[in-house]
């Protein structure tokens, strides 16, 4: 077991160095290929208003005439230890782990992820609780109930939920719940209390995007874990299981679900991951101060630093993710450590 979970966290590190490697060629060498120059990418850094003299002067400091090689090395060091940032008036210094150097708002991306962190943390986790355990649940008793009116009404409902977009149910949710007459019972969005200060309210201000999310996820989930145990329930050992004498409960969970459970962990450190780095739609929506609105105020205003970051963070906790979920691997079938 320990060797694996070695294995897992080289694996990880290189991934992260791969994926390093991808996001500065993405907003570094793909430009280049494209015909941008030194001078457009350092106009992405000094702003809109900045004259053509200031942003050649720019392109300098910041390095963008150098080898695309020691470009990188300046970028996967300020990681690590942060860096200087000498844009012609002054230095400005940004400590690690430095993800980038916005010059409109003269601030360090990291700290401004930091504040956004709580918010995106709080949005993913809780709907990811809702629709991890209204999906499970539903798709076992589908399963068990095959062909039943339940089973006909539940993968009905799935089926609207993987179709209508999270923009739409989270509008229709906030005129119904939030706007509406007579139930005015959620949140309208746009604030955001943390846990430690109270609660109650972060939970109130939180709960109409939870289920929404979690609308969207579970009836994936719910379609996943159907088709799931209804080929686990088929297979012999199940009907040895039964034939020994086993109740029917302790069949269906430790036998039928733990089988059925290795695409659904899959499935979730993928989207659990990608949530993390930024409910985009869902924060949008409700106007939740998270990274992934953060992202979008980022892209509108062309500052380009705070887009890089938030894609460097967003890789982090895919990766992240994914490490956990082939530990979970390792528990749930340990024929995975073989491997």
């Amino acid at each position: 077991m320990v060797t694996y979970i070695i294995r897992r966290l080289i694996w990880a590190v290189v991934m992260l160095t791969i994926v390093s490697i991808i996001t500065f060629a993405i907003f570094f060498l793909v430009p280049r290929l494209a015909g941008a120059t030194s001078e457009s990418l350092a106009a992405r850094y000094v702003g809109r208003t900045a004259s053509a003299e200031q942003v050649k002067i720019a392109a300098d400091k910041l390095g963008f005439n150098d080898p695309l090689i020691v470009q990188y090395g300046r970028f996967a060091k300020g990681i690590v230890a942060g860096a200087d940032y000498d844009y012609g008036p002054g230095v400005e210094r940004c400590p690690a782990p430095c993800f980038g150097y916005s010059f409109l708002t003269r601030l360090p991306v990291w700290p401004d992820l930091l504040d956004r962190l709580p918010v995106t943390l709080s949005l993913a986790i809780g709907a990811a609780v809702i629709w991890v355990l209204a999906g499970v649940a539903t798709g076992v008793l589908s399963a068990l109930r095959r062909g039943s009116l339940f089973d006909r009404a539940a993968m009905g409902v799935a089926l609207a939920g993987v179709s209508l977009p999270i923009f739409f149910t989270g509008i229709v949710s906030l005129v119904i719940f939030s706007y509406g007459h007579p139930f005015r019972i959620t949140a309208p969005g746009g604030s955001f209390t943390p846990f430690e200060e109270n609660p109650a309210m972060w939970a109130y201000n939180l709960i109409l995007p939870w289920i929404t999310l979690a609308f969207l996820y579970a009836a994936g989930y719910a379609r996943l874990t159907r088709a799931g145990m209804l080929e686990t329930m088929s297979e012999d050992y199940i009907r040895t299981a039964r034939a020994k004498g086993l109740n029917e409960r302790r069949v269906v969970v430790k036998h039928g679900l733990r089988g059925a459970l290795t695409p659904i962990l899959t499935i979730f450190g993928l989207d659990l991951g990608l949530l993390l780095g930024g409910a985009v739609l869902t924060e949008s929506t409700y106007s939740l101060p998270g990274m992934g609105k953060y992202a979008i105020d980022a892209i509108t205003n062309q500052d380009l630093p705070k887009v890089m970051g938030v894609t460097l963070v967003a890789a982090f906790f895919v990766v992240f993710a994914n490490l956990i979920v082939d530990l979970l691997y390792a528990v749930v079938d340990p024929r995975v450590r073989l491997g």
